[in-house]
């Protein structure tokens, strides 16, 4: 369909990176923009939702580099399954596209280039790591060491976890290679940088004159402003997976400076196929030029507030484009309380939720706990639970139900009409439009937990006037007594389709269900308050159940979940005096020593153990091995003719050994029947616990010599 000449908003969630699974974190954005931009477009405003897979950058290109394929197989492949996990939640994205296109490309330049005639970029030798083993600079998050400042052992080399202070990567002490493991050298390269600096009261003024902020957020954005803003490193050097720079042999594009330029090429990848009025750069103007009337509105996590209130608008502002007219900053998912984290294999992926529950039950938690400001949201099971079962099942859908099954079989599913001179089904309709222009107005504001509520209070009223005019009790007296009847499930009929209109942003396959029971054509946010008179509906059913013990599919401690599995260094290692198979192994498990017994003795000599970071069961019961004690297990794979030992060469002693998807929950003791129930396997060279790779928080888990076998 074509858009119209009107004025048009364009809707960005953050681009997801193409090297990992959708989960709930990234699911409470994508969920949030989709409400704002159903309920736009369902007020018949001239809005597209638009987002694309990010993909360039050091990680993409060294994941590529260790499974043997090119970068764009990676990219690809998450590609398949972000969409996918999209589909399964009903994001209704009207352009989703990547940031490796050419449209990217073409805008990436043409700003870079705008920006640089203005003078506000300019080259500059900076000292960088360089890992001469890699053949390449690191970038921070493949440098690790002590925090110059606090001395904090295993910092990433931009930002120290524990002191919160920031700084190079050549700052750091006793730095290591994160790839390799080995100690970078420094190295000095010509890098460009954008003076961000210099429009310090340019973004100030965009911050006091935008009152569609946050004011937490702005407050502390003018905050960064007023300390001084330092001008940004934009540029990486090669090998780097991204776009060259114009005029430059092997130089590239920091990601983060072509990223949000892929909400422009995404706009283009919409403009070019839907438009038709415009030519597709005519189109893209209309959402993105300066001075065109569009609007952009960002929903961002917290924890990128920096660029998307600093870099980007600046960029935006100094090339010609439109400044975000909103960006709706949210906090992080916990789960049941606990951080939503990779590193300690506690968080919940798209599909794990879609094994156990209904994705519109997730849309209705998150926006029964989307305020307007800013705040983490907790997924708690038992908070989930109820608002399910107590509010949007006994309540929502119960009300609708009663209703419409009460027509079917008391009234040939037939409406009337209702008494217009009738004070209290006035007074009903006119609290209920109240809460409808409510509902109307915290969408606006993006508050829609108070959405939620003035949508509860609608159904609470319908519920009341239904169970107070018991309209069962009419039918037993005649005719007279059925008719009144029948008005009573008109009006309540009414109701129930004003629900179906104000939810459906939230809850669109429930309402178009309802609408199907209702025997009614899609509506729009102006038959909100249209009463339902003289119309035959279809047949009514149940459409959503209480959640009962499917919740705990999620609670259920995966088997894998009771091992504690670390990383250990190996400090001695000697034969059994004992045993001809054993070799007896004093480790370093980060806070403590402990002694092993493992029988390597065929395949490895002592010495080529020690200094190695392996990786052992931790909370395996001690036992007594041919007279040594061994405290733990040590992880080794075996294709049935070759023996190697698990390994994690850039971590620490004592980092915790995890999968994507499981919540890790140790027991204190656990048995080797444990272990091997886990059905640990080496797959295609990858330590694998299902269809997961083993990892530390650092990267994967390697082995050597084993493309495939058992784990024991």
């Amino acid at each position: 369909m074509a858009q119209s000449q009107s004025k048009r908003t364009v809707i960005t969630a953050a681009l997801p990176y193409a090297n990992g699974p959708i989960h709930l974190g990234h699911l409470l954005e994508y969920i949030q923009a989709d409400i704002f931009s159903r309920f736009l477009k369902l007020k018949g405003e001239n809005a597209i939702y638009c987002c694309a897979e990010d993909t360039h950058g050091t990680p993409i290109d060294i994941a590529a580099q260790k499974a043997g394929v090119q970068p764009e197989d990676i990219i690809n492949k998450y590609a398949k399954e972000h969409k996918e996990d999209f589909n399964a939640f009903f994001i209704d994205f009207d352009s989703y596209y990547s940031t490796n296109s050419l449209e990217n490309k073409q805008y990436s330049d043409y700003i870079f280039n705008t920006v640089k005639s203005k003078g506000l970029i300019y080259e500059k030798d900076v000292e960088l790591a360089y890992c001469a083993k890699c053949k390449r600079f690191l970038p921070d998050r493949y440098v690790k060491g002590k925090c110059p400042k606090c001395g904090a052992d295993d910092q990433y080399g931009d930002v120290c976890e524990k002191c919160n202070a920031a700084y190079s990567t050549t700052e750091l002490t006793d730095p290591f290679c994160t790839i390799c493991g080995s100690a970078p050298t420094k190295r000095t390269s010509k890098h460009y940088f954008f003076k961000v600096s210099a429009c310090s009261e340019q973004l100030r003024q965009w911050l006091a004159t935008n009152h569609n902020l946050q004011p937490e957020v702005k407050n502390y954005v003018m905050n960064w402003v007023s300390e001084g803003l330092k001008d940004w490193d934009i540029t990486r050097d090669g090998p780097y997976f991204g776009f060259r720079i114009p005029g430059e042999e092997d130089k590239y594009y920091y990601v983060w400076m072509d990223a949000p330029i892929g909400y422009i090429a995404s706009t283009a990848n919409y403009c070019k196929t839907h438009c038709k009025e415009l030519d597709t750069q005519a189109c893209v103007d209309e959402y993105w030029k300066a001075g065109k009337g569009g609007k952009i509105i960002h929903f961002i996590g917290k924890d990128i507030a920096y660029f998307h209130f600093l870099f980007w608008p600046a960029m935006l502002m100094n090339s010609g484009f439109n400044t975000p007219d909103t960006i709706n900053v949210h906090g992080f998912v916990t789960v049941n309380g606990e951080k939503m984290s990779k590193s300690r294999g506690t968080f919940l992926t798209a599909k794990d939720y879609l094994k156990a529950l209904p994705p519109e039950l997730l849309r209705y938690y998150f926006a029964a706990n989307l305020g307007k400001a800013l705040s983490d949201i907790n997924f708690d099971f038992d908070d989930f639970t109820g608002k399910a079962n107590n509010e949007l099942v006994a309540n929502i859908a119960n009300f609708a139900y009663r209703v419409l099954s009460f027509a079917n079989r008391n009234c040939g599913s037939r409406l009337s009409d209702f008494h217009r001179d009738d004070k209290r089904v006035l007074e009903l309709y006119e609290q209920i439009h109240k809460r409808t222009a409510e509902a109307e107005q915290h969408y606006e504001q993006r508050n829609f937990r108070e959405a939620v509520h003035a949508i509860l209070d609608i159904s609470s009223l319908g519920n009341k006037y239904f169970q107070e005019n018991a309209p069962w009790e009419m039918m037993k007296r005649g005719e007279a007594g059925k008719e009144e009847a029948q008005r009573v499930v008109t009006v309540c009929a009414s109701i129930v389709r004003t629900i179906s209109i104000i939810i459906s942003p939230i809850l669109p396959m429930f309402a178009a269900t309802l609408q199907r029971q209702l025997n009614i054509p899609p509506q729009k946010w102006k038959d909100a308050n249209s009463a339902l008179t003289n119309h035959t509906i279809n047949e009514a059913s149940i459409m959503i159940q209480k959640v009962g013990d499917e919740i705990n599919i999620l609670k259920v401690k995966d088997v894998f979940a009771k091992l504690d599995l670390r990383v250990a260094k190996v400090i001695v290692a000697e034969p059994h005096p004992d045993a001809e198979k054993l070799l007896v192994l004093q480790i370093d498990l980060g806070i403590e020593k402990r002694q092993l017994v493992a029988g390597l003795k065929l395949h490895y000599a002592p010495e080529d153990l020690i200094g190695r970071n392996i990786i052992v069961v931790a909370n395996l019961k001690p036992a007594q091995l041919r007279g040594k004690m061994s405290a733990g297990m040590l992880l080794a794979g075996d294709d049935g003719a070759v023996v190697r030992v698990l390994e994690a060469p850039t971590a620490k002693a004592g980092e915790q050994v995890f999968v994507n998807g499981v919540n890790s929950s140790p027991e204190t003791q656990i048995t080797i029947d444990d272990v091997l129930a886990a059905g640990l396997a080496v797959h295609d060279g990858v330590p694998m616990y299902k269809s997961e790779a083993l990892r530390t928080k650092d990267g994967e888990i390697s082995i050597a010599d084993v493309k495939s076998g058992k784990i024991k």
